[in-house]
C-alpha cells in the first residue's frame, strides 16, 4: 500500500511533535549552536528543524519532497528556509552543513544508499550525520502500537533497513560510525487524536478490523488513566572525515559491526 504522505500534512502538523529527549541529543551530540549550519533531510512539517533553531540560534534548512509539508512547516518558524527535494538527490551546495540529521525518514527513502552518499557531499569535513530510526528491537517494543495494534509490526520490520545494512551504506559512502545509542522517552497518553486521526503512517497499513480493535482497546484503558507509554528510537552516527571518499556500490563487500555507544559525541 502506498501511502501519500502529502495528504497527511494537516495530520502531521496537529498530532506529530517532538521528542524532547531525541531533540536534546540531536543538539548537544551534532554539537549545535549560534552560527552552526543545519540540515533536517525529510523535515516533513519542520517541527524538529524548527526547536533546533529556536533553541540554539543555528542556520537551519529543511529538505522535503511533499509541498503539503513544507507549507505546514513555514508557518512556525519562518527563519528556517525549506527547499522541495529528495533525499537521494538533495538541492543543495557541496559542503554546505555542519550537521544533518533526518528523524523517522531513512524507511521512506527509496535508494538508501544515495541518502548517505548525498549527505556526505552536502556535510563540511567533520561534519555529522545524526539518522534516527526504528530497530527491530525498538519496533517490536513500542508502546503503544506494537501492544495495541500487533499487525503493524511484520509490515514495519518490512519497510524499515536492518541495522546492518546503514552501516554498510554509511561507510560506503565516506562517512564512518562513530556512535550508536537508543534514545528513550517516558509519557503518559492522555488523548487519542493522534490515532484515531492515523497520524501514524503503520496505521494505515493494517486492517480497518485490526485498527478499530486496538482502538477500543486503547479507549478502554484510557478510562482508567493515562496510558504509560515509551518512545524508543536507535540513533546513528557518522561522521565525514577528511580526505574520504564515497565507494562504488558493492553488495559483496562485509558489514562492518559497530557497536560504540556515542563516545566523543557530547
Amino acid at each position: 500500500m502506498k501511502i501519500e504522505y502529502g495528504a497527511m500534512a494537516d495530520e502531521y502538523a496537529k498530532y506529530r511533535h517532538t521528542d524532547s529527549a531525541a531533540v536534546e541529543r540531536l543538539v548537544v551530540g551534532g554539537g549545535v549552536g549560534r552560527g552552526s549550519r543545519v540540515l533536517e533531510i525529510g523535515c516533513g512539517t519542520g517541527n524538529y528543524i524548527s526547536e533546533i533553531q529556536k533553541r540554539t540560534g543555528c542556520e537551519g534548512k529543511g529538505v522535503d519532497p511533499a509541498p503539503e509539508m513544507i507549507a505546514e512547516a513555514r508557518h512556525p518558524n519562518s527563519r528556517i528556509a525549506y527547499y522541495a527535494g529528495r533525499a537521494e538527490h538533495l538541492p543543495l551546495a557541496d559542503g554546505a552543513f555542519d550537521f544533518a540529521f533526518s528523524v523517522d525518514v531513512i524507511h521512506h527513502v527509496a535508494d538508501r544508499a544515495a541518502y548517505f552518499r548525498e549527505a556526505w557531499r552536502v556535510l563540511s569535513v567533520d561534519g555529522l550525520l545524526a539518522t534516527l530510526t526504528d530497530s527491530e528491537d525498538t519496533i517490536r517494543r513500542r508502546m503503544p502500537l506494537a501492544f495495541y495494534f500487533p499487525e503493524t509490526i511484520e509490515h514495519e520490520l518490512r519497510r524499515y533497513p536492518t541495522l546492518a545494512e546503514l552501516r554498510q551504506h554509511a561507510e560506503q559512502a565516506g562517512l564512518e560510525v562513530v556512535g550508536e545509542e537508543v534514545v528513550e522517552t517516558r509519557y503518559g497518553l492522555t488523548d487519542l487524536g493522534a490515532i484515531r486521526r492515523k497520524a501514524f503512517s503503520c496505521l494505515r497499513l493494517i486492517s480497518e478490523a485490526a485498527f478499530v480493535a486496538g482502538l477500543a482497546g486503547m479507549a478502554r484503558d484510557l478510562e482508567r488513566g493515562p496510558i504509560p507509554c515509551v518512545s524508543r528510537n536507535y540513533l546513528m552516527w557518522n561522521r565525514k572525515r577528511a580526505g574520504a571518499r564515497a565507494e562504488p556500490h558493492d553488495a559483496t563487500r562485509a558489514v562492518s559491526i559497530r557497536t560504540a555507544a556515542g563516545a566523543g559525541l557530547g
